[in-house]
C-alpha cells in the first residue's frame, strides 16, 4: 500500500497545499487562473511537443487507442444523457452538463501526473496526447451539441459545434500535438537551446497543474446539490473506468499493457478542470463547481484503491 501511496500521496498533497495556501489567502482565487493560464498556453504544450517530437509515428499514433476511449467515453456519455433526460426529466441543458461531469476526465492536471509515476514520463506524454484529441475533437464539441437542443433558434447547436471547432484552430494543445507529430513525420531535429528551453516549460507543468486545481477548489458551494453531485461522482469515478474496462475487455482489446493501464487510469480520473467553465455558458457552473470539489477529494481513495487493485489483484501493473 506504501507503493500506492508514493504515487497518489505527491499527487493530492500538492492539490492540499494549492487549497491550503489559497484558502489562508497567501494566493488569491483570481491568482489560481493565471497559473492555469500559463499550464494551458505554455506548460502543457510543451510536455506535448516533447512527447511527440521525441518519438516516432508508430509509437505515437494508435487507432485502437482511439477508438476505445472514444467507445470507452462515448458510451458513459450517452448513458448519463439519456438517463437524465428521459428518465429523470432534466433539461437537455443540464443533462449534457452531468454527461460532460462523468466522460471527461481531467488527463491534463491530474491524469498526467499519475501516469508518469506510473508508467513514465514518454508513456503518459503520448497517452495525454491521444485523449487530447478524442476529448476536443469529439466529446467536448458532442456535448455542447446536445446542451444546446433547449435551445430553440435553428442552427444553434450547429453554430455552437462550429464554434467549438474554429476554437481548435487556436488552442495551444492542439497546435502542439500537430507541431510535434510534424516533427516526428518529417524527423528534423530540435536545435539544443530550443530543445532545453521547451523542456524548462514541460517541466513546469505537473506540480504548477495540481497547485492550480487545488487553489481553484477554495469556496465552491454545495448547499442543495449534494444528490445530482453524488450521481455525477458515481458515473465518473465508477462507472466511467468500468465502461473502459468492459471496452477493452470485450470490443477493443490493446495488446500493449502499458496503454492499457493508461486508458483505465485515464477515466478514472476526476473531472477535467474546465468543467465550471464550461457549465456557464447554461447557467450550471454552481453545481459544476461543486462537482469538482467532491470527484477531486473522493478520487484519491478511488485512484489509490484501483492502482493497488492493478498492481496486486489482477497483475496489470509490475
Amino acid at each position: 500500500m506504501l507503493d500506492i501511496l508514493a504515487i497518489t500521496g505527491p499527487i493530492y498533497l500538492c492539490i492540499a497545499l494549492g487549497f491550503g495556501v489559497t484558502r489562508w489567502g497567501l494566493f488569491a482565487k483570481a491568482d489560481m487562473r493565471v497559473f492555469g493560464k500559463f499550464v494551458i498556453n505554455l506548460a502543457l504544450p510543451a510536455l506535448l511537443f516533447n512527447a511527440l517530437s521525441q518519438r516516432s509515428v508508430g509509437e505515437i499514433f494508435n487507432g485502437r487507442y482511439l477508438l476505445a476511449y472514444a467507445l470507452g467515453s462515448g458510451l458513459v456519455l450517452a448513458v448519463a444523457f439519456v438517463w437524465s433526460r428521459f428518465v429523470a426529466k432534466r433539461s437537455a441543458s443540464l443533462s449534457s452538463v452531468m454527461a460532460m461531469g462523468m466522460s471527461c476526465p481531467n488527463s491534463g492536471f491530474v491524469g498526467y501526473p499519475i501516469l508518469m509515476l506510473t508508467l513514465g514520463a514518454s508513456v503518459a506524454g503520448v497517452s495525454l496526447a491521444l485523449n487530447m484529441v478524442v476529448e476536443n475533437l469529439l466529446i467536448i464539441p458532442v456535448l455542447l451539441a446536445l446542451a444546446d437542443m433547449d435551445r430553440h433558434e435553428p442552427g444553434q447547436w450547429q453554430r455552437a459545434v462550429l464554434q467549438t471547432f474554429k476554437g481548435l484552430l487556436r488552442n495551444p494543445l492542439i497546435i502542439a500535438i500537430v507541431a510535434g507529430m510534424l516533427v516526428s513525420v518529417l524527423g528534423l531535429h530540435i536545435p539544443s537551446p530550443l530543445s532545453r528551453t521547451v523542456t524548462l516549460f514541460a517541466q513546469a507543468s505537473s506540480a504548477l497543474s495540481l497547485f492550480v486545481i487545488g487553489g481553484s477548489l477554495v469556496g465552491q458551494p454545495l448547499k442543495g446539490l449534494r444528490r445530482t453531485v453524488a450521481q455525477i461522482g458515481l458515473g465518473k469515478l465508477v462507472l466511467h473506468p468500468l465502461c473502459m474496462l468492459l471496452v477493452l475487455t470485450w470490443l477493443v482489446p490493446l495488446d500493449d499493457p502499458q496503454l492499457r493501464v493508461a486508458l483505465l487510469l485515464t477515466c478514472a480520473m476526476p473531472t477535467m478542470g474546465i468543467y465550471t467553465i464550461l457549465s456557464q455558458r447554461h447557467g450550471h457552473e454552481g453545481l459544476a463547481s461543486a462537482a469538482l470539489l467532491v470527484i477531486t477529494l473522493t478520487s484519491f481513495f478511488t485512484l489509490s484503491a484501483l492502482l493497488w487493485l492493478l498492481r496486486h489483484g489482477v497483475g496489470w501493473l509490475a
